[in-house]
């Protein structure tokens, strides 16, 4: 019996009551949680009580550094709005729609507008979305694993409880919604599986774990500065506090987060152009160290719809197109199998119908579905190679088909009810219908762009083994072909057989499991690709889940990367943008981090200056620089060039060892910059009674060796050069050059290079840095193991 649904009354009864699935499909943040998050920062906050202190002292142009308050607000906000509206709409095309019944009609609704007491239906792949009652169930079984971790299905009775996060794995149903929005018992649970975070980032941890380094450095630098800033140089409150904050703002890494969420939200962007939703952010960059593929052939390599091609009799049994119609109208969810016999043998069907005694649905793990009629027979139709005695005549000519690439099912007959404890029994062949599918035409040279990048593919497929190893070969991917049945239990063997063999059939959901565990187990970062139920166990356990936007809403649900298009070739360019983003942020942590050494080293050694003068009676060094000096020293050797560089093409293969990487070039550049930019002072520091003139001189002079340093280090980080690479060196350097020459800007900026010895010295010893980081580079590059190159 039917039960019928609510009336479109007792629907707006329950909303205006608030008795509705009120759990939003993604927990992203607002467009105000946005702005607070970017705006009040504790960068923001350490730039922002500095500004106040230089305002203080009535010098409006050294606080031009304030304006990195509302640059690193103003992009911050901007992009990751426009990454949110993207996976917004990305996600109302992707998430799953379950079909509710009502008295008005039977349709598919969004999440959000199940009420409580809707009846919804259920088949296979079909994701239970709030937590109910069963009322009705034929052969349901229902996978909890993503709740309870167990992963075998549960046989589901009427009455029994469906709870919200499982799903459908066999047989169909229906159920009345009990707990719905934030009361269902896996709403918290999924709001906090689909936040947008940058969670097992390994980018993101290295980041973090610089920037406690840079703490380590910073609180007494910081402090030393400050002390022999204000108590040691007696020129006034007013120079001393500036000086103090132009040895405090270059030490903090202001744009080094911001490039890093930056270049994620533009890249969630780019790839919700091509129909990619991105679930979870680390995808992006997860995918990119991926070194192995592992892809289901149905609905991967091969499209999703199928036609029958043939049908071969094998005896002289009758009612075969009368047995398949009848299989195919009253299969109520066909799967692509089953839709293709219902569109070739569907208008063969017996009049009056055959009426179906008993169903059993097919499973991913016995690989047959069937139906007893009464008199008219038990039916059953699978895989050959499941149902057959392997050394039959019939099973060696599906396979002979098979090996042609085609789908092969045999339809026959069973000596007991399908429902039996024991079925199928004894089954008796009667005819294999040979199914077609369509190869993708993009699958070749996404398949061959793997091979280029040394990614390893491995097809797992439920499908028999020498016709997806058919398959594989007619793509190019050649190699060993396996039975899953004869693969071993244990870890250590499994994860050896998968070294050996690149193609895999008749596998069970488990074992794809279990092939993804073996994989890691050596080493490897995994990813998963699949659109069907029987991939979602996979597709949760792997480093990185891809699911197709026309798969069960399961395996999109529990998938961290849904390529709406369906398009296997969209992957590469998935690989190419996580590329992107690890390669160009390494870039810019290698400029921010040296500007942070360099820094810190130069605060150091002008505070230990400071505090040799308290103690020995020396002349007390005034720190090089005000504000605005290292406010023009970022724009054209980090700022500017950062921001191109993050957002460029790359596609040098990800590596790990970030930290390790970043540092190792970073810390030796730093500290050349540092010590040569405090020679030069030196060399120019005139002492307790220089004129304003000459102090101004020597802070210029020290300026210009820090200037010819960091555009070295800018010159080394755009390597391999490209024409626009070298363009964009040129640029920042002829941009000093302007400043330099311009009265006026010498002026605003506080500069004088008009002492030519002084300035001859700087120059020098900005060469000397830089042939110094040159050979560093080199060197650097033997030491990590890297062919460095000049040119692309």
């Amino acid at each position: 019996m039917t039960t019928s649904g609510l009336t479109d009354t007792e629907v707006a009864q329950r909303i205006a009551e608030g008795k509705t699935n009120d759990v939003p499909s993604r927990a992203a943040r607002s467009v105000s949680e946005i702005i607070r998050a970017n705006v009040f920062t504790r960068i923001n906050a350490i730039l922002g009580v500095l500004l106040i202190i230089v305002l203080a002292t009535g010098s409006l142009i050294n606080g031009l550094f304030g304006l990195l308050i509302i640059a690193n607000s103003g992009i911050g906000i901007i992009q990751e709005i426009r990454a949110k509206q993207t996976l917004d709409k990305l996600a109302i095309v992707g998430q799953a729609k379950p079909t509710v019944r009502r008295a008005s009609a039977t349709k598919e609704l969004s999440p959000s507008e199940v009420v409580l007491d809707d009846i919804i239906e259920l088949g296979p792949g079909d994701q239970i979305v709030v937590d109910g009652d069963l009322l009705e169930e034929a052969n349901l079984e229902v996978d909890e694993s993503l709740l309870t971790g167990e992963a075998d299905p549960i046989a589901k009775d009427v009455g029994d409880k469906v709870m919200s996060g499982s799903f459908v794995v066999a047989g169909s149903g229906a159920y009345r919604a009990t707990k719905v929005g934030r009361e269902a018992y896996a709403a918290k649970l999924a709001e906090e599986a689909s936040k947008f975070t940058l969670v097992k980032s390994e980018l993101r941890s290295g980041i973090n774990k610089i920037l406690q380094f840079i703490t380590y450095l910073l609180v007494p630098a910081g402090l030393l500065i400050i002390y022999t800033q204000l108590f040691t140089t007696d020129v006034g409150w007013r120079d001393s506090v500036l000086r103090m904050v132009g040895a405090l703002v270059p030490m903090v890494p202001e744009g080094l987060v911001l490039m890093t969420s930056l270049a994620f939200a533009v890249g969630v962007v780019r790839l919700g152009r091509r129909q990619c939703l991105v679930q979870e952010l680390p995808a992006i960059e997860g995918l990119a160290r991926v070194d192995v593929v592992c892809a289901d052939k149905t609905g991967t390599l091969t499209e999703n719809g199928m036609r029958v091609s043939d049908l071969h009799a094998l005896g002289t049994q009758a009612h075969v197109h009368e047995a398949l119609a009848s299989l195919a109208a009253d299969d109520p969810r066909p799967n692509a199998s089953m839709a293709a016999i219902a569109e070739a043998f569907g208008a063969q069907a017996p009049a009056p119908p055959w009426q179906a005694t008993a169903v059993a649905p097919f499973k991913s793990a016995t690989k047959w579905s069937g139906t007893s009629y009464g008199e008219h027979g038990n039916w059953v139709i699978g895989a050959p190679d499941v149902l057959l005695d392997s050394q039959s005549s019939a099973a060696e000519q599906a396979e002979q088909i098979g090996a042609k690439g085609l789908r092969v099912l045999m339809l026959g007959t069973s000596d007991r009810s399908v429902d039996a404890p024991d079925a199928p029994g004894q089954v008796t062949p009667v005819a294999l219908v040979i199914l077609e599918q369509k190869v993708r035409p993009d699958a070749r040279e996404t398949l061959e762009y793997f091979a280029e990048q040394k990614v390893s593919v491995k097809v797992i497929s439920g499908d028999n083994a020498v016709s997806v190893g058919a398959v594989a070969d007619s793509l190019g991917l050649h190699g060993h072909t396996m039975d899953a049945r004869q693969l071993p239990t244990d870890n250590g063997a499994l994860a050896d057989v998968l070294a050996e063999c690149t193609t895999f059939g008749r596998v069970r959901p488990d074992q794809k499991r279990a092939m993804v565990h073996a994989l890691q187990s050596r080493g490897h970062t995994v990813a998963m690709t699949g659109d069907g139920v029987n991939d979602v166990l996979a597709l949760k356990d792997a480093d990185i889940g891809v699911a197709m936007g026309a798969g069960s809403p399961a395996s999109r649900a529990v998938a961290q990367i849904v390529l709406l298009d369906n398009k296997f070739a969209t992957l590469p360019y998935v690989v190419g943008e996580g590329r992107r983003v690890i390669g160009n942020i390494e870039r810019v942590s290698n400029l921010f981090l040296t500007k942070t050494v360099y820094s810190v080293l130069l605060a150091l050694l002008v505070g230990l200056a400071g505090l040799a003068s308290k103690i020995f009676g020396t002349d007390p060094l005034l720190y090089p620089f005000q504000p605005i000096h290292v406010t023009i020293a970022a724009w054209f050797t980090i700022g500017i060039p950062a921001f191109v560089l993050s957002l460029a093409p790359n596609n040098e293969r990800a590596q790990s060892g970030f930290v390790r990487r970043v540092m190792t070039a970073a810390l030796p550049s730093g500290i050349v910059v540092g010590l040569t930019t405090f020679a030069s002072y030196l060399l120019a520091y005139g002492g307790r009674d220089s004129t304003a003139e000459q102090q101004t001189q020597a802070s210029t002079a020290a300026l210009i060796t820090l200037l010819v340093g960091a555009l070295w280090v800018l010159a080394t980080v755009a390597r391999p050069y490209q024409w626009w690479r070298v363009g964009l060196v040129l640029f920042s350097a002829l941009a000093y050059v302007v400043i330099f020459a311009l009265p006026w800007a010498r002026e605003k900026f506080m500069l004088d290079p008009g002492n030519v010895a002084l300035t001859s010295v700087a120059v020098g010893l900005g060469v000397l840095a830089a042939v110094v980081i040159e050979v560093l580079w080199w060197v650097q590059g033997r030491v990590l193991g890297e062919q460095r190159r000049l040119w692309r």
